[in-house]
């Protein structure tokens, strides 16, 4: 039985909040235990008046207090910051951080490009090396060329997509940028409605270009690339959990987009009915924005039970894959969230690019259930929380076989054969695997060989302070690693011991951030700050810049580097571009996108 939702259908949700949101009641009831205490180490709350709403909406989005504030509902944040803050708006980037030529031009067929999440639709992150135009020689003598700003953020997360002399890249604050890739300078902002963390896809659409990216707030936005002008903005799933994390794919005229939530981690709410969301994909037409196809993860629509609802979950949190020869699409899924545990969980899973219509999934961790009220519980969770964070890449081996090849927070990496349902192939551990372990936003691969940095991230010690509303420190002796691995047949090539981590705060070695290739060289960020080049042959590392260092940014904000999560590297036509600055999860913070070029 295949499940779908078509235009005409109608998805019925439980109503979880109907009644207007006091942001003076959430301040009391949420707030006021730590900003009323006194405590030298936490603004009172007339500190807090002297801030704009805007940026203290961006600390609960995604800033130091995202750690508290994810388990409150986003009207419970946009009423508090309200409450709180002033109305002053932010601030503008300085005439002299514009170009001179304020124009964004584009060529249907582009001479080289990293457009969206991989340069192509395979997300195998292989960038070629006319593409690329960086040879081994010259990545040694990479030097940093610009540093670009996010004013007010303390997380970098969003991969920036290149276009000729284009990049266009989103931020912590919602702002998403045009700039020029050769010297950083601003063509054009455009003000989402939430935090942009997906990469932005360019596709040709009637006689102009159009930009495709989601919001944290659930929102799917296309601009005029040639002006950020909004051309239309669509809502994939009423949920109010509901936000989007992966970057979306354009294909013949079509965007798809998977659907991701934040409400496991409000079930530490008393008050939040758990749960009711449940992930899908969804298929809208380029052009106007009308929905085509939707379909949902789990088939079975909560239903309530004592105080709990469920299924739920079943997050798709990465880009999908598009399998033109086949005509099929490919997603990764997450967890359930609230029992009873489905069988499309912690997938691999198949659709018809057409149609939507389920054509096979591959289940590898069977009854995950996870949230982050369980966790806490001294029985813990009926799962272990080894969700899919990252896309499933569609590679081809030496033999000249396809082959899916899939990356887990568990720490297996598996190869599975799209002709034959998903079968596994072959399926090796790389790392430890957990709640933050494994192979967490992504792989790469250069068609022989498939590259699995590790995260594996490890919190130990205690927090001095019981008002610090950040996570336990982490252990910077535990986690990370990179390991090649043979497509045919699943043979470790070799495998490269993470680098020792300094006593800094914050430093850990886990490499979070998905790895990107080009001829002859892998690349991974690590927690640590550093970004570092591995020969594929052997693994060796043959650059090494460490990020975590303040910049003097070309439009004039004060930039800092800090951790590198999420987003991995993008490399086009002779340059190298990162964001640096991760300060969820006990990272370090920071707010720059660094550019980087040969030293002649």
């Amino acid at each position: 039985m295949h499940f779908r939702i078509l235009l005409a259908s109608v998805v019925l949700v439980p109503v979880l909040a109907a009644a207007p949101v006091s942001g003076e009641a959430v301040y009391q009831q949420r707030c006021a235990g730590c900003h009323d205490s006194g405590s030298p180490r936490v603004p009172p709350r007339d500190e807090l008046k002297k801030l704009s709403a805007t940026r203290i909406q961006r600390a609960l989005d995604f800033g130091v207090m995202n750690n508290i504030a994810s388990k409150l509902r986003q009207e419970d944040r946009m009423a508090v910051a309200a409450f709180l803050g002033t109305a002053a708006a932010s601030g503008e980037p300085p005439a002299k951080a514009y170009c001179a030529d304020r124009s964004v031009k584009l060529s249907n067929a582009p001479r080289v490009q990293w457009n969206g999440w991989s340069p192509g639709l395979t997300n195998t992150r292989y960038q070629s090396g006319e593409a690329a135009g960086l040879t081994i020689d010259q990545v040694r003598r990479l030097k940093l060329k610009w540093a670009y700003g996010f004013d007010g953020d303390i997380v970098a997360f969003a991969q920036p997509t290149v276009i000729d002399d284009n990049l266009f890249v989103g931020s912590a604050s919602g702002v998403v940028q045009a700039l020029s890739a050769e010297s950083g300078c601003i063509r054009w902002v455009f003000q989402a409605g939430g935090p942009v963390r997906s990469a932005i896809v360019a596709m040709p659409v009637e006689g102009r270009h159009s930009l495709f990216f989601g919001d944290t707030t659930g929102w799917l936005y296309s601009l005029e690339a040639e002006s950020g002008k909004l051309l239309w903005k669509k809502r994939p799933e009423a949920h109010e959990s509901t936000r989007l994390t992966g970057a979306p794919v354009a294909y013949q005229g079509t965007v798809y987009v998977g659907v991701a939530s934040w409400e496991e981690s409000r079930t530490t709410n008393p008050e939040y009915p758990c749960c009711t969301f449940r992930g899908s994909v969804v298929a809208f037409r380029a052009k106007d924005g009308s929905q085509i196809w939707k379909t949902y993860t789990i088939a079975e629509k909560p239903r309530q039970t004592g105080k709990q609802w469920g299924p739920s979950g079943g997050s798709v949190w990465s880009a999908p894959t598009i399998d033109p020869k086949r005509g099929l699409i490919y997603i990764t899924t997450g967890d359930n969230f609230s029992p009873p545990a489905t069988n499309m969980s912690d997938a691999v899973v198949a659709l018809e690019l057409a149609t939507g219509r389920i054509v096979w999934s591959k289940q590898t961790t069977p009854g995950d259930v996870w949230n982050t009220a369980c966790s806490q519980q001294g029985g813990g969770c009926p799962g272990p929380d080894h969700d899919y964070g990252s896309s499933v890449l569609l590679g081809k081996a030496e033999s000249g076989r396809d082959v899916l090849l899939a990356g887990q927070k568990s720490g297996v990496v598996y190869a599975l054969d799209p002709d034959r349902k998903g079968e596994i192939l072959w399926q090796v551990r790389v790392g430890k695997g957990g709640i933050n372990g494994g192979v967490q936003w992504g792989m790469a691969s250069d068609g022989p060989r498939v590259y699995a940095a590790t995260s594996d991230v490890a919190r130990g010690g205690a927090n001095p302070d019981p008002l610090d509303p950040g996570p336990l420190p982490l252990d910077p002796k535990q986690g990370g690693g990179l390991t090649a691995l043979r497509v045919d047949t699943g043979d470790k090539v070799w495998y490269t011991a993470p680098a020792p981590c300094g006593a800094r705060p914050g430093c850990s070695p886990a490499q979070s951030a998905a790895v990107t290739a080009i001829p002859g060289l892998v690349f991974s960020g690590s927690i640590d700050g550093h970004l570092r080049a591995y020969s594929a042959e052997e693994g060796r590392v043959v650059w090494d810049f460490d990020t975590v260092r303040d910049y003097q940014t070309v439009n004039g904000i004060t930039g800092q580097g800090g951790s590198l999560n999420g987003p991995g590297p993008v490399i086009v036509n002779g340059m190298l571009f990162v964001n640096s600055g991760y300060a969820r999860n006990g990272g370090m913070a920071g707010n720059v996108l660094l550019a980087f070029a040969p030293e002649q």
